[in-house]
């Protein structure tokens, strides 16, 4: 998510609405944390705050991606960041995805090739996007019909981390096999 942008605006009103009693939420921006490239050290060794969040990563019951379609896809920091990651921090975790993108031409642009990342790792994938337009914000703010979309999407994998209470499903990755 880029900072001031729309996306950023919107997921972070609606974690804020999350009830603070019943779920811990943490908004990663991206835009404001540094993620080295991916080139096969350890996190630990990269000296920036990759190891920081592949642990917070690891130890979430749930996690919701967000990220604008950008050239069909989602962006290379997104991209980064989950080559960074280790096939457990994701496995079995459920995972909700948000993005946003110019039209409704492109919807299934960053889904797409999310759930297909999301695959590699195991992860359990909320069965429905969340995906806004332009359209779905008025003078900046989401509106009434984009929170609802977005209140929908964080509290199905909430409701997924809940019933799920980490079980595991199915067989391990080939990922995770071939180690």
């Amino acid at each position: 998510m880029t900072a001031p942008g729309r996306l950023h605006r919107a997921v972070h009103e609606s974690v804020s609405r999350l009830d603070a009693e019943a779920v811990h939420a943490r908004v990663i921006d991206l835009a404001h944390t540094r993620i080295a490239f991916a080139d096969g050290r350890p996190p630990e060794q990269l000296g920036d705050d990759t190891a920081e969040v592949v642990t917070t990563v690891h130890e979430s019951d749930a996690v919701v991606l967000a990220t604008p379609v950008y050239r069909g896809s989602l962006t290379g920091a997104l991209k980064n960041l989950l080559d960074q990651l280790p096939v457990p921090a994701l496995r079995d975790t459920p995972t909700a995805i948000v993005s946003m993108g110019a039209s409704d031409n492109h919807f299934l642009g960053a889904e797409r090739h999310l759930r297909d990342v999301l695959a590699f790792f195991g992860a359990v994938v909320a069965p429905n996007a969340v995906y806004l337009t332009a359209g779905d914000f008025v003078d900046g703010r989401p509106s009434q019909a984009a929170e609802e979309a977005l209140d929908a999407g964080l509290g199905s994998v909430i409701e997924l981390a809940q019933r799920l209470d980490h079980a595991t499903f199915g067989p391990t990755p080939l990922a995770a096999r071939r180690r």
